[in-house]
């Protein structure tokens, strides 16, 4: 009799568990972890998420600590009537983009609080460049992040004719500013095509039609170097990046300022009080806060800005009429 109600016990206690997920939501959806050891490493995978093998899959993923409200109160007015791209962005397709790169580290180099870092770090470009926000509107202005899809008033078709034997203009196609980190220029397209396995080059309107493929654009930035020999917006962010006697010379530090200079170089930084700089600044900052993180944990003035950094790379021609 004892043993039949230690079984009954069990049982409700499993119901209740299950009923505690589902409640939960798909926020809080169970991830088996699959672990092996290769030559002494430890290499996970964690479900749809992180596939791996890899050793940043043995760390939280990006669902483990940012979740679907989170990123509706990051960008709370994406989707008011005056926005300009309603019911495009959502949490979905960002953590369906992020579960391409999570095996490679993003969101999920080194410990929790290093992972929400960086994703508010990788937001904060994205909010700074898809806002509509401004002084004095509702919500504030740095609550419209997301609200573009697109450049809205194209001047031109951003076709660069330097580039007609690797990168050629399709007919009739316009390389204009698209994605969460726009993309512009028919170069850009076609590299960015070639790394994710879809025709840019030939549809650039792919990116403003999925809005998973356009975070996939923008991680897919974040996490490539600009050119060879160079760190990535996600190497100088997470520490994995050593900066050389040059890089020091030039005041080049690893953190969010250094970010600005890998994907912005010449356009925002090396130009003391810039602007477009202190706008992604505080986007930055005020995701740190919505996360619960707190912008105390962002780092000192020479982390966060790029303000006095010699820039990785000058503005080409092409590329600072895009700017």
């Amino acid at each position: 009799m004892e043993s039949r109600r230690c079984v009954m016990v069990l049982a409700v206690a499993a119901l209740m568990a299950s009923a505690a997920l589902l409640v939960a939501g798909d926020d809080m959806e169970v991830k088996p972890t699959v672990v092996k050891v290769v030559k002494g490493k430890k290499l996970c995978a964690k479900g749809w998420e992180c596939k791996g093998p890899s050793v940043f899959c043995c760390n939280h993923t990006i669902s483990d600590y940012f979740q679907s409200y989170q990123f509706e109160n990051l960008f709370s007015k994406r989707n008011a009537p005056v926005a300009h791209a309603v019911g495009f962005w959502d949490y979905h397709s960002f953590i369906t983009a992020a579960a391409e790169y999570q095996p490679l580290g993003f969101g999920t180099t080194g410990g929790k609080l290093t992972g929400m870092k960086e994703v508010a770090a990788f937001l904060g470009h994205v909010g700074s460049k898809t806002s509509c926000g401004y002084g004095v509107a509702t919500g504030g202005p740095l609550a419209w992040g997301l609200c573009y899809k697109k450049e809205m008033s194209p001047s031109q078709y951003y076709c660069d004719d330097y580039f007609k034997f690797t990168y050629p203009c399709a007919p009739g196609a316009a390389y204009y500013g698209r994605g969460a980190l726009p993309l512009y220029w028919n170069y850009n397209y076609g590299e960015a095509g070639e790394a994710l396995k879809v025709d840019l080059l030939n549809h650039p309107e792919y990116i403003e039609q999925n809005a998973t493929l356009a975070f996939q654009a923008a991680i897919w930035r974040w996490m490539t170097p600009m050119k060879k020999h160079q760190p990535s917006a996600h190497d100088v962010f997470v520490d994995s990046w050593k900066p050389t006697k040059n890089d020091t010379l030039a005041k080049r530090v690893p953190g969010f300022g250094a970010t600005m200079n890998v994907l912005n170089g010449e356009d925002m930084c090396g130009k003391g009080d810039d602007e477009r700089m202190n706008n992604m600044v505080s986007h930055y900052l005020y995701y740190l806060d919505l996360m619960g993180v707190g912008r105390e944990d962002a780092g000192p003035h020479e982390v966060l800005s790029c303000a006095e950094q010699v820039p990785f790379n000058k503005a080409s021609p092409s590329a600072s009429s895009s700017s």
